[in-house]
């Protein structure tokens, strides 16, 4: 006769064959689409599972499973097959929605894999029935343990079920003019509640810096660890390869000016100067002299390089911006017109929508007039973090009532 007595056997059992069946629906299905449960169905979900919980909470007399999934018997192994899939997610390359299904390697998309789902709702179940067991029979004695389960309850339901209201869009701006729709990773178009205008757009770039290429190959000089002259302020000469590097000039905006034998360089202050220095060379054996202009260029005007000899040139790479950021003022259905300036990993946040300054007209640098911005709203995510609070004021709880007991003890 059965003495209904699982353990955590059975538990294993039951995980290893969610992801026997999760691999079935994989293969036949594809992945699961998130997507399709986006508001507000995923709001009926939520209030339905919660629901089934609570049933089975009150028939847990009744029903042996449900009392059994409410142990560590049965936790302890989810917990297992949990930690295990997401350690395949994070040593495996996930691959972006935008990409085609039949393009997805097996591990390729983890939060799509079924048996990655099922098993992580197995969890989830199992953390929900224990918040409900804790909810109606409520002790002081218990709050960490209520806090802890509710908050990784609430954080998991919503992350999932959120992740269908999440949207991210490209927003490409061009100063002077005002913007109101984005594009999605399919490349679809989609009409927002805002509008963004771009005043300005700035780039604070790196000083220049010299290197030495190979005529042939055009690589940098030397191939396995290529040395740059940084042109701070300051330097006037430095070493590369044993060429002994002299700064005669340096104009930080300029403009070519082609002459009848040579390029020289004057003061530019305008849309499309460039960076440019006046350098004299001497080789390492010291016999050979060579002096010249050296630039980086721009949209406007082309690269300048120093020839030194017939293995070697001094070039001028494109100067790495710093720091890049715009200036922009939004529009809201609302009526609301907010000035911000937006930078890389600093976002302006509007009317729900989180604005990253993502790209820019690389081709113009520091004079594009074109700025690209990344807009994500997740309207789930204020519960996600209410989870995660949860969980916080859990550990604290737990540790001042340790704290509480050990000094009781002594």
């Amino acid at each position: 006769m059965w003495k209904r007595t699982w353990g955590i056997s059975e538990g294993i059992m039951i995980c290893g064959g969610l992801v026997f069946i999760g691999l079935i629906l994989h293969l036949c299905t594809g992945g699961l689409d998130w997507g399709s449960f986006a508001w507000p169905l995923n709001v009926y979900l939520a209030i339905v599972y919660v629901a089934v919980l609570v049933i089975l909470y009150l028939v847990r007399s009744k029903v042996y499973f449900v009392r059994w999934a409410m142990s560590y018997q049965a936790a302890i192994p989810s917990l297992i097959f949990v930690v295990f899939l997401t350690f395949i997610m994070g040593i495996t390359k996930q691959v972006p929605a935008s990409v085609p299904r039949e393009d997805v390697p097996l591990f390729g998309r983890m939060l799509s894999f079924w048996p990655f789902v099922l098993v992580y709702f197995w969890m989830t179940t199992i953390v929900g029935l224990v918040s409900v067991r804790y909810l109606f029979s409520f002790k002081l004695s218990k709050i960490p343990f209520l806090c802890n389960h509710l908050g990784l309850f609430v954080a998991l339901v919503a992350g999932t079920l959120g992740s269908a209201d999440m949207q991210r869009l490209t927003m490409n701006t061009r100063v002077g003019q005002v913007e109101w729709r984005a594009l999605d990773a399919d490349g679809n178009l989609h009409e927002l509640p805002l509008a963004i205008e771009l005043k300005n757009f700035s780039i604070d770039e790196y000083p220049p810096k010299l290197m030495l290429i190979d005529n042939a190959t055009g690589k940098a000089l030397p191939e396995r660890a290529p040395e740059h002259l940084m042109l701070e302020e300051g330097v006037l000469a430095g070493s590369l390869s044993g060429w002994r590097i002299e700064v005669l000039d340096k104009i930080d905006m300029a403009a070519s000016v082609p002459g009848k034998d040579s390029v020289r360089y004057v003061e530019w202050a305008t849309t499309g100067a460039t960076s440019a220095v006046k350098v004299r060379a001497f080789s390492p054996d010291g016999k050979r002299t060579v002096g010249g202009w050296v630039s980086c260029g721009s949209f406007l005007f082309p690269y300048q390089a120093l020839r030194l000899d017939s293995a070697c040139s001094l070039v001028m790479p494109d100067r790495e911006p710093q720091r890049f950021f715009s200036d922009v003022v939004f529009y809201t259905k609302s009526g609301k017109i907010v000035e911000k300036t937006i930078e890389v990993n600093k976002p302006a946040t509007i009317e729900g929508w989180d604005v990253y300054q993502l790209s820019y007209d690389e081709g113009k640098g520091r004079w594009s007039d074109v700025s690209v911005f990344e807009l994500v709203s997740d309207p789930w995510l204020p519960i996600v973090y209410a989870g995660i609070i949860l969980m916080m004021v859990g550990a604290v709880c737990m540790f001042v009532m340790a704290q509480k007991t050990k000094k009781e003890e002594l």
